[in-house]
């Protein structure tokens, strides 16, 4: 029964989401100034104090989700790719909140829940598997550790990534001199690339302790510490692209743009990781359960 709530939970969450990503869609589609201190629009305030409103309600039934998953399978609710993805984005969701209410995150509404309805939506559609035992080689404090921290990572990847993507929108917009609408409604170019590199400079060391964790759960499960297993290269090609971009942006000056872009790239490569090595590439790691 606690398995059936989970589960009602988390398709409840994703509907939420969607309809903060439609509420979020008008905020920006009312925003009319140019001027970033403009006041804004009667609607275009309401929409947005809905969407943000929606958002909150939406990740309280999410966690919620995540925590009967836990409670129905009487262990950590981290043992194959529905789990995963429940759980990191709940994450990802739960920073932004902190972001917009202890940072000002302001102008990330629509990318952030337009990501959550997305993953929520294919969790709980193409991912979804019943509770079932952890397989054997999953019973390890390690795997435990390992996992905690390529969530948590993994969602501060997303929030960075995000923070790229809105930059290089609202730079390409400042340089034709068209920063009109919601795009004036975002933080400046500048300050939108210092959240990216914070939120990567922070999350890069624990993807650095994810693939270290996973390589003492391996020796634990296995009996090695690496075997070049599809999960374990993509992790690793995953930690070069980011240390790639945090010694670029130190050494090389690479801001603005570049470091932008090989953000995102670095974000796509960790999405290759985890949803198309599970699902297309067999290996010791291929727990996704569908």
């Amino acid at each position: 029964m606690t398995a059936y709530y989970s589960s009602l939970a988390m398709v409840t969450a994703a509907v939420l989401y969607l309809v903060a990503v439609v509420l979020h869609s008008l905020e920006w589609a009312t925003a009319r100034g140019a001027d970033p201190d403009e006041p804004r629009s009667r609607r275009e305030e309401q929409f947005g104090r809905w969407g943000l409103s929606v958002t909150i309600v939406a990740v309280v039934v999410h966690v919620l989700g995540v925590v009967l998953r836990g409670v129905a399978a009487e262990r950590a609710p981290w043992g194959n790719m529905y789990e995963f993805v429940t759980s990191s984005l709940a994450m990802a969701m739960t920073i932004y909140l902190i972001g917009v209410f202890a940072f000002g995150l302001k102008g990330f509404g629509l990318p952030v829940t337009l990501l959550a309805s997305i993953g929520l939506g294919l969790a709980v559609t193409v991912f979804y598997v019943e509770v079932a035992p952890l397989m054997p080689a999953l019973h390890s404090v390690w795997f435990i550790i390992h996992i905690i921290a390529a969530a948590l990572a993994g969602a501060i990847f997303n929030i960075g990534g995000i923070a790229a993507a809105l930059y290089l929108l609202k730079v390409r917009a400042e340089r034709r001199g068209r920063t009109t609408g919601y795009l004036a409604r975002l933080p400046a170019s500048d300050r939108l690339d210092q959240i990216s590199y914070r939120m990567h400079a922070f999350a890069f060391p624990l993807w650095t302790f994810t693939v270290a964790a996973g390589a003492i759960w391996a020796q634990y499960a296995w009996g090695r510490f690496w075997g070049w297993d599809p999960k374990e290269t993509w992790s690793l090609v995953t930690w070069i692209i980011y240390a790639a971009y945090l010694h670029a942006r130190a050494t090389a000056g690479w801001k603005g743009t570049r470091a932008a872009v090989l953000a995102l790239i670095g974000l796509a490569s960790f999405w290759w990781n985890f949803v198309g090595v599970n699902l297309l590439l067999s290996g010791l790691h291929s727990y996704a359960g569908i």
